[in-house]
């Protein structure tokens, strides 16, 4: 746990990749007009959640008007209403909110991360910026020693997770994105793609509560 918390505090300190720190910045500076009197967090997001989960969320990267500008993963933007709504009826929060780091909310069994902890314009982070950030993952996997089965949010975040144990655990297999679909991976855990909680999925009904809850809670019983 006390290495976990060592983590964060450098991943909050980093600037390794000189666009992301320049676009945060610019975020953090330029702000959206409902947020125009807050102070945005502008710096990398570390993981949240329960430092002894079996339960590994990873998403992308922070939003812009979101995590970027509250400091803490899937917190204050459409997304993170429609994830925590979904995580609290599958009884893995307290709440059904996620509106700052000051909301009182509590992960069961369950920590939330991202492959690329800070921001990148137009959401399209270069494979270097990912490469900066693997090593943080690299990490956080270490140190969340119970961790059973990895829930990727989205195709993105469910590729960037296979590159990375391509090249640090020897998958030798291509798995596809599949919602709902759980892969082996070599280090014994195990790999579930689930449709990503944007605004556009929810709206088009690629993904819906129920679907989501679901999932969730097949995963639960799975641990």
């Amino acid at each position: 746990m006390n290495e976990l918390i060592k983590l964060n505090k450098k991943i909050i300190k980093c600037n390794k990749c000189s666009r992301l720190v320049n676009f945060r910045k610019k975020i953090s500076k330029e702000k959206r007009k409902q947020y125009i009197h807050e102070t945005y967090w502008g710096k990398p997001v570390p993981g949240f959640g329960d430092p002894f989960a079996k339960i590994l969320l990873i998403g992308l990267a922070p939003a812009a008007h979101g995590g970027t500008r509250t400091g803490r993963v899937f917190t204050g933007d459409k997304s993170a209403k429609f994830l925590y709504n979904c995580l609290y009826k599958s009884k893995l929060s307290n709440q059904p909110i996620s509106e700052n780091r000051y909301d009182n909310l509590k992960l069961f069994n369950t920590y939330i991360t991202l492959a690329l902890k800070c921001v990148p314009p137009g959401d399209k982070p270069t494979s270097n910026e990912l490469s900066n950030c693997s090593n943080y993952f690299s990490n956080e996997i270490k140190y969340l020693n119970n961790i059973k089965i990895i829930v990727a949010l989205g195709k993105i975040a469910f590729d960037t997770c296979c590159k990375f144990y391509k090249k640090n655990h020897k998958l030798n297999k291509n798995y596809k994105f599949i919602h709902g679909k759980k892969y082996q991976l070599p280090d014994n855990k195990y790999l579930i793609g689930c449709y990503h909680p944007s605004p556009r999925n929810v709206n088009t009904k690629i993904i819906n509560t129920k679907k989501m809850v679901r999932l969730f809670k097949n995963v639960k019983n799975f641990t």
